[in-house]
């Protein structure tokens, strides 16, 4: 047996700790206790520890409740996580809704969390986090090489590794990357990105005479002369807007002989 799975298996075997007192209790801790009292509003549950906690009535499941006896009884036991604490006034605020594991607050560019493979769309994947909605890797994002659909990387239910790119709460919005904490081939380090390369444009050279502009010479009888070396060089846009003014003036000069 390794070492490793040696202090696995101790931390499997030992007892869960429990709080002893209300300064014990954090926010998301996870406890059992016993339903104490039962009120309009709510419910107090026994702890173990001193005072009672309360448990709103909205705060019983994610469906609504119309009466608390309809789902809690007296002395029955139930599981409840921390919610708020004070600690000076002795109050105690639980909730039977599981809360999140990443909160809107918590949120932070380049945090780096372990999700689950949720859905696979055309355009990306969906990760839970543990958080109120799921994360989006755009398709962009799964790695450094082209993917043409996230299924070539990634299956449903895989347990991947994702850095928050950005958020946004009035969206509940989550952009994740895979691509980020995976390393760049080195293959790919010296080579020009498609960014890059798009960024260049073609140009060209206006002293090189176009098909166009010999075929109106010759319509012309050889009355327009060459042009002159030492022009600028123009971009591909300007380039094809002369050849249009060109097609027109040899359209025109060819109708005119045809009519002579």
């Amino acid at each position: 047996m390794s070492e490793e799975q040696a202090e696995t298996m101790e931390q499997e075997a030992a007892p869960e700790v429990k709080p002893t007192s209300i300064n014990d209790l954090k926010p998301k801790m996870k406890l059992k206790g016993t339903v104490s009292r039962l009120e309009l509003y709510g419910a107090f549950i026994d702890l173990g520890i001193g005072p009672s906690a309360l448990i709103h009535i909205s705060q019983l499941g994610k469906e609504h409740v119309n009466r608390v006896a309809d789902v809690l009884s007296v002395g029955e036991e139930v599981s409840v996580w921390v919610d708020k604490i004070d600690p000076q006034r002795e109050q105690i605020m639980v909730t039977m809704v599981a809360p999140l594991d990443v909160e809107w607050g918590e949120l932070d560019k380049g945090q780096v969390y372990t999700g689950t493979v949720k859905r696979l769309e055309n355009f990306g994947a969906f990760i839970d986090i543990g958080a109120e909605r799921e994360g989006l890797v755009h398709i962009s994002e799964l790695s450094h090489n082209y993917v043409k659909h996230p299924s070539e990387v990634l299956t449903v239910g895989d347990e991947v590794q994702v850095q928050v790119l950005g958020f946004s709460k009035r969206k509940r919005r989550i952009d994740l990357s895979i691509k980020n904490l995976l390393e760049k081939p080195e293959s790919q380090a010296s080579e020009a990105t498609p960014a890059e390369v798009y960024e260049f444009e073609e140009e060209v050279d206006e002293d090189m005479p176009t098909a166009m502009e010999f075929a109106l010479r010759q319509a012309m009888g050889d009355s327009i002369p060459m042009r002159q070396k030492g022009g600028k060089k123009k971009k591909k846009q300007r380039h094809n807007k002369n050849r249009e003014q060109q097609e027109d003036i040899l359209n025109r000069t060819l109708q005119v002989q045809h009519n002579g």
